[in-house]
């Protein structure tokens, strides 16, 4: 990871935060776009010169404004939302802000960020959705078709920027974030969310980080247009 350079959007809190560091500590540089510097300050104080932060809300703010480098190896976008709510009580304004945090901003980040891809020799681009996607989950509405729709702009990208632009995309299950704080909130839910998984533990963010990482690595060189699950079973196996 050494000489190169990659944009994390949402890079400063939950799993976002975890694959920048996992950047920093292989010697990347990470240009991090998010709406606060979160928890940026707990990296280690050796890491943070190789790390710069834009306060940008990339729902409302102006990409095109965003300083970036001529050149940039891989983007990670990792800003999403967690909204459960039954078919009857879904709102149609927050499906619309949903799809526009996860799906029209992501496009607004790749169609500003697709020059600096190109002048990469070759780089990779990590999406995210999510297990309800392929396994379909009650309650999972907005998510579902924010993390559908997703999945669909991967497939196309791929194939429009291949051979020199790789893109795939990370499907977690629950992980243990401060976005599903409130689902594992004491000992009793923890337990149970666990018991619904084959491995039997929640996921860490380091499970799903790692994962992407790899994907932004030259040693998926060869792995494009994926939907790769990070979800301890849950979508292919039954316990």
């Amino acid at each position: 990871m050494h000489d190169k350079t990659f944009l994390v959007v949402g890079g400063s809190h939950g799993i976002g935060l975890g694959l920048s560091e996992q950047l920093l500590q292989q010697g990347a540089s990470v240009v991090v776009v998010s709406r606060t510097p979160g928890e940026l300050d707990r990296l280690d104080a050796s890491l943070l010169p190789r790390c710069v932060h834009h306060r940008v809300d990339v729902t409302t703010d102006e990409i095109d404004a965003i300083e970036l480098p001529a050149r940039i190896d891989g983007v990670a976008y990792c800003a999403g939302s967690l909204h459960l709510s039954s078919l009857r009580m879904t709102k149609l304004e927050t499906v619309r802000d949903d799809f526009e945090l996860n799906v029209v901003a992501a496009l607004r980040i790749m169609q500003r960020v697709l020059p600096a891809l190109k002048a990469a020799e070759t780089s990779s681009v990590v999406l995210f959705s999510t297990v309800a996607v392929g396994r379909g989950m009650a309650m999972h509405t907005s998510v579902s078709a924010c993390k559908g729709a997703i999945e669909g702009v991967m497939r196309t990208w791929a194939a429009e920027l291949a051979p020199n632009i790789r893109v795939n995309c990370v499907a977690p299950a629950l992980i243990d974030t401060p976005l599903s704080a409130r689902l594992l909130a004491g000992d009793a839910k923890r337990k149970a969310m666990a018991a619904m998984y084959p491995l039997g533990r929640i996921g860490c963010v380091q499970d799903v980080a790692s994962m992407a990482r790899f994907l932004l690595s030259d040693e998926s060189s060869w792995i494009t247009g994926q939907v790769v699950g990070v979800d301890g079973g849950m979508s292919r196996v039954q316990k």
